[in-house]
């Protein structure tokens, strides 16, 4: 008898926590991938101070985030009811596209160089670096929107499973550092070549990316196609 045919274990809790982990990950990287003021913060301390300044900043920008996306599932979770219809889920579905497809054309159009602060780099602390991003991301409540649509597109709502619920929250949360971990990598790799240009391309590649995902969900969503995660017992 294999671990999954165990009576010990409830393989819809555990299917379920599975989807969740997995649309926690890509949550957690879309949320945090716009070169946003703290996109912007997190290149620059990398350029000039090291990527261990860099992924401190972006630990801080993920528990923020985190914090939002407790905020947003609990606020979900309350409409459950609602939520739960059919009809009800189907435009939710459409809106969130409709969010997502906007958030990437501004991506797509906006100028990252804007969000630079033109005051001089000073060192502080890796506790100080932490700080000024964990504000500068919660000071941004609409990112709210962002995880209202992305919830609703991708159904990341499921009270009957808190253990699910807990580690799906928690790969939010992963998925934001995997992001933050390769872009400081990255920057780090062409710390010499990348500068004010490279991050105007990455933002456009982004907002691309961005684009095309919410085409093809709401795709998905006209169709009534599901697109389930496989898994094997």
């Amino acid at each position: 008898m294999s671990i999954l045919e165990s009576p010990l274990i409830d393989w819809a809790i555990f299917s379920s926590t599975i989807q969740l982990i997995v649309k926690g990950l890509l949550i957690g990287i879309i949320v945090s991938a716009p070169m946003g003021p703290v996109g912007v913060l997190c290149i620059q301390r990398t350029m000039h101070r090291g990527r261990n300044v860099g992924l401190v900043t972006g630990l801080g920008a993920s528990l923020s985030d985190l914090i939002y996306a407790i905020i947003t599932g609990a606020g979900m979770t309350l409409v459950m009811s609602f939520v739960e219809q059919e009809q009800n889920i189907y435009w939710m579905k459409i809106g969130g596209s409709a969010i997502l497809f906007g958030f990437g054309l501004h991506t797509l159009l906006s100028n990252p160089l804007k969000a630079i602060r033109r005051s001089k780099h000073k060192r502080g602390s890796l506790v100080h670096n932490f700080i000024t991003s964990f504000f500068l991301t919660l000071s941004n409540p609409l990112i709210i929107f962002l995880f209202i649509a992305l919830f609703a597109q991708l159904t990341f709502t499921v009270p009957q499973n808190p253990f699910g619920a807990f580690w799906g929250y928690m790969s939010i949360f992963g998925g934001a550092m995997l992001w933050w971990g390769g872009l400081t990598y990255l920057i780090t790799r062409m710390k010499n070549s990348f500068g004010y240009r490279g991050m105007i391309v990455l933002n456009r590649t982004i907002g691309v990316i961005v684009l095309t995902v919410s085409v093809i969900y709401a795709f998905l969503t006209l169709f009534h196609i599901q697109v389930r995660i496989p898994i094997s017992s």
